[in-house]
């Protein structure tokens, strides 16, 4: 029998842990060999323990999903990655996409899809949810119609990483401890956050943050 698939779980409810680990460990090719309460975690566990593929829930303190995601692809080329998330959301899939994941599952049914979605990511094929291919596809070309493409990013992913820990109540000096970045240049991304988002202050900062998805309400 074949060595089965090392699999790195991020997910900062316990109880979903708890769940997605008996899902995946009830496979005699899949087995969890590393957990993660955030994706800042998932990151450092995927460095140092061997693992074929990360499954990360989007929304998570410190690092989302998504954050987690681009920082791994560029750091692992080789791993496999898997979004796991309770938002049917476009927007979230295509970025999903760009971060380096080849699959998107979401909760509600991981029951159903996970197993058959961390093979095929193994596999190096794309896996998306039963009901979003026909739905993405038909706003696509939409958008193709409009001249549109594909939706850009407002702000860059430092500015992202930036705008999640202002939300989450971190101090300027406490973030730029978190980012090897000093507190003066947290300062200055944080003006700029402002000022091309057209807010006044960390209260509508974390509103729009909310409304991301880069922290739960």
């Amino acid at each position: 029998m074949s060595t089965p698939i090392r699999v790195l779980l991020a997910d900062d409810h316990t109880l979903v842990r708890r769940g997605v680990r008996l899902i995946l460990d009830g496979e005699p090719d899949l087995t969890v060999v590393a957990e993660a309460g955030d994706g800042a975690e998932a990151v450092a566990l995927a460095r140092e323990t061997p693992v074929d593929l990360a499954v990360l829930d989007v929304a998570m303190p410190r690092m989302t999903g998504l954050q987690a995601a681009r920082e791994l692809s560029r750091r692992l080329p080789g791993l496999h990655i898997l979004i796991l998330t309770m938002y049917d959301n476009e927007e979230y899939f295509f970025e999903a996409l760009r971060a380096g994941a080849s699959g998107y599952v979401l909760k509600s049914v991981a029951d159903r899809d996970l197993v058959e979605a961390c093979r095929a990511a193994v596999r190096d094929e794309p896996f998306i949810y039963p009901g979003a291919e026909r739905t993405l596809v038909r706003s696509y070309l939409e958008r193709l119609r409009r001249g549109d493409g594909l939706p850009e990013r407002a702000i860059t992913e430092r500015e992202e990483e930036i705008l999640k820990l202002v939300a989450e109540g971190h101090t300027s000096k406490e973030i730029g401890e978190l980012l090897f970045i000093s507190a003066k240049t947290v300062e200055r991304h944080r003006a700029n956050l402002l000022q091309k988002l057209g807010m006044r202050d960390r209260l509508e900062l974390t509103r729009y943050a909310i409304r991301a998805g880069l922290i739960e309400p």
